[in-house]
């Protein structure tokens, strides 16, 4: 019995990140190149610390949090960083704080179903905007962590590098999850090592 749950949950996982991706293909429209003509040879190291907003951000579900606001215990956010593209520790950082961001503007978005002013209120004062940088070997990984956050009520975003410094453009470089109860992040992300 047991073996047939696990078949079924792995295949409703598989099934919702295909079909997350197949949907995005089929809907992708890309914006315009940025009209900044940088030369990416001519940038130093300090300019990919300070990596500007050259990220384009994966199309994001909002999902209500809502109940997870019964949950009592720690609030935090946790950013998930993929290992296996080898980012220079500039470039992982500025990534995190994309996913930081794009976390908090869904959370406190009145016309976004992610609004939830009560768990921003826990995560912002309860224990000081906690936020946990974990490591997640590659991409299909990710986006296993993606799936069943989504499945358990959590916020989530995925960020996408521009490619114009050290990764690929359309690269995954970090999972965003949260602000949600870290008793449910575990649920999710409790076997993963720090960053």
């Amino acid at each position: 019995m047991e073996n047939i749950n696990t078949t079924i949950l792995s295949i409703c996982v598989l099934s919702f990140v295909t079909g997350f991706y197949v949907s995005r293909i089929l809907n992708n429209v890309k914006a315009p190149p940025s009209s900044r003509n940088q030369n990416p040879k001519l940038r130093t190291s300090r300019d990919e610390s300070l990596d500007e907003a050259d990220e384009e951000e994966e199309e994001e579900l909002d999902i209500n949090s809502i109940a997870l606001n019964d949950i009592p215990g720690e609030v935090r956010m946790t950013l998930v960083v993929r290992q296996d593209l080898k980012m220079g520790k500039g470039k992982a950082a500025a990534q995190c704080s994309h996913a930081t961001l794009s976390l908090y503007k869904k959370i406190i978005n009145p016309n976004s179903d992610a609004y939830n002013p009560d768990m921003m209120r826990r995560w912002e004062y309860g224990n000081g905007q906690a936020k946990i940088t974990l490591q997640v070997p590659n991409q299909e990984e990710m986006d296993l962590l993606y799936a069943q956050a989504i499945s358990l009520g959590i916020n989530a975003c995925i960020i996408h590098d521009a490619g114009r410094t050290q990764i690929a453009a359309g690269s995954a470089t970090v999972l965003g999850l949260g602000p949600a109860p870290k008793r449910v992040l575990d649920q999710v992300t409790g076997e993963l090592k720090l960053y």
